[in-house]
């Protein structure tokens, strides 16, 4: 390949990678804790007021108690099989909020019936920690209104596309001879370029799925719009019941929810239900989908598919989201968002995603460093001359260390912080994000004050501190009367997890205060010694 092909590719991934990488930092970071939303949310949310759910043989007298001293609840109600931190009771229903922002949850009022028959109505004190972290996943930490936050993401995944094919190009030359190359020694410039080349040629497929899954989900809107003019013809076939002549319907006689779960199985023995969704149209009168998973395939999200169902016979009455029965068309737009979830193989892929997203995280962190060390580099002046960093290096060192390490110290104070948080403010969800974003831009502002160098090793070791908060965080709850509930459904994790990314983050900053000290003084990674005191001569002496 001529050299000069190689540089316009070279130039190409430089300058896209350049333009995205701080983005798809905060993007990767958070996507790899979305990986545990789940156990994360447990470990976050204090526990559920509501006891044991109610019978789902029972749970027909729980609807018609609710609907008839709750009016909201009548437009459409969930009940839950799998209750959750989210959804902690048998039946929920969501609060009209008018005055809602695009970032503030929805209000769900949840309700079960004790032992004795007593209704108990209530919300959940759920954590929205959970959702501060996938926000700041699906928009690249843009917290703006949604339909300006999703243009930008694309923009950006295409420009990572660009990025990691350009990046592929400049490596075929060499792809062989350099393909292990792990060169250590003194040159550390040069060791930190075989781990990045390394990390991405090896989670090249991983990248290619994120890059291409995530322009779809930018563009959702656009291709569903065009999809239902064009397909269904401003039908959704999820929201429209299906009933024959002569069906339960006529009667009167809707199905109870433990006799529609039993019809679903008779269909579908595989399909597992968490949750259902009964709503009811003006004109159109209830329709009903369920919410569920199947081991054995695909799934639409990270909490399964989708499938809707008759709510007068149990009859499967649309199949497009539902995992093991979708035609084609379907399932291949499925696997888009099977692939980007990684809602397939169980913890096993979930792990893999957890540690493919932190390696993205990095590949973008040192792909900006090695660019201003490369740079350094070829424009270096005679060594007669003094050796200066130019103002775009002054500028974009500082930047790359405060939005990469400003994302880690925000994210983990607000996780920590959701212990104490209930006790102290509300709205939650408005603190944890004033929280990240008080972190975040204290970081960015602290690293252009203390520059690159020392910005680095302050900034590491002040993300090691938030996110060693975490775990201590679950050992002052657990010290106080009835707050022992750190460690149920998986929320042990997030506290070993955290632990162990302290330590890491402690290393790495020991290590970049080790290598200041050996670094040319024209690297960003160079501390500029205090000027010495000048000396007076005697000429100078003389006239003053």
């Amino acid at each position: 390949m001529r050299s000069d092909i190689i540089k316009l590719y070279k130039d190409v991934h430089t300058w896209t990678g350049i333009v995205s990488g701080l983005l798809l930092f905060i993007a990767f970071y958070a996507g790899a804790i979305t990986m545990f939303e789940k156990p994360l949310q447990h470990w976050a949310s204090p526990p559920s007021p509501f006891g044991a759910p109610t019978p789902l043989q029972d749970t027909q007298q729980l609807i018609d108690r609710v609907l008839a001293d709750y009016p909201d609840a009548r437009d459409g109600y969930q009940i839950v099989f799998q209750p959750n931190a989210q959804f902690p009771a048998r039946m929920s229903w969501q609060l009209p909020n008018p005055d809602a922002h695009d970032h503030d949850p929805p209000q769900f009022m949840h309700a079960n019936l004790t032992a004795d028959g007593s209704l108990v109505v209530g919300e959940s004190g759920a954590s929205p920690v959970s959702q501060l972290v996938d926000d700041l996943h699906r928009q690249v930490g843009l917290m703006l209104p949604h339909e300006i936050a999703m243009p930008i993401m694309g923009a950006v995944a295409l420009l990572y596309g660009v990025a990691l094919v350009s990046g592929v190009i400049v490596l075929v030359p060499t792809l062989v001879k350099d393909l292990f190359a792990f060169r250590l020694g003194k040159n550390l410039k040069r060791l930190w370029l075989d781990f990045h080349n390394l990390l991405g040629i090896f989670s090249l497929p991983f990248h290619l799925i994120m890059a291409l899954t995530s322009v779809i989900f930018a563009f959702h809107d656009q291709i569903y719009d065009a999809q239902e003019a064009l397909v269904y013809r401003g039908e959704n076939a999820l929201t429209q019941p299906s009933r024959e002549a002569g069906s339960a319907e006529n009667t009167g006689a809707r199905l109870s929810p433990a006799a529609l779960v039993a019809r679903m199985r008779e269909q579908q023995p595989e399909f597992q239900p968490q949750r259902m969704i009964i709503s009811t149209a003006p004109r159109q009168g209830p329709s009903l989908m369920v919410f569920g998973s199947n081991p054995r395939y695909g799934n639409r999200s990270p909490d399964g598919g989708v499938v809707g169902l008759d709510p007068y016979s149990g009859d499967i009455v649309a199949t497009d989201y539902m995992p093991g029965m979708q035609d084609g068309w379907g399932a291949t737009l499925t696997s888009f968002f099977t692939l980007h979830f990684g809602s397939y193989g169980g913890n096993t892929v979930r792990w893999a995603y957890f540690f493919l997203g932190l390696g993205g995280a990095v590949l973008f962190y040192t792909g900006n460093l090695l660019w201003l060390e490369t740079r350094r580099k070829k424009q270096k002046k005679a060594a007669t001359e003094t050796a200066v960093q130019r103002p775009s290096a002054r500028f974009l060192g500082p930047l790359t260390v405060g939005v990469a390490l400003g994302c880690v110290a925000g994210i983990s104070t607000s996780i920590a912080a959701a212990k104490v948080l209930p006790a102290l403010v509300s709205p939650i969800g408005h603190w944890h994000t004033v929280i990240y974003y008080l972190v975040f831009c204290a970081c960015i502002g602290w690293a252009f004050l203390r520059g690159t160098a020392n910005g680095a090793v302050e900034l590491l070791r002040a993300a090691a501190l938030a996110t060693g908060l975490i775990p201590l965080a679950s050992l002052a709850a657990l010290a106080l009367p009835g707050l022992s509930w750190n460690h149920r459904d998986g929320g042990l994790i997030v506290d070993v997890v955290a632990a162990l990314g302290a330590g890491v983050l402690a290393l790495l900053a020991r290590r970049t205060a080790q290598r200041i000290h050996r670094a040319p003084i024209d690297s960003i990674w160079c501390v500029a010694p205090a000027a010495p005191p000048l000396r007076a001569d005697a000429r100078t002496l003389e006239r003053a």
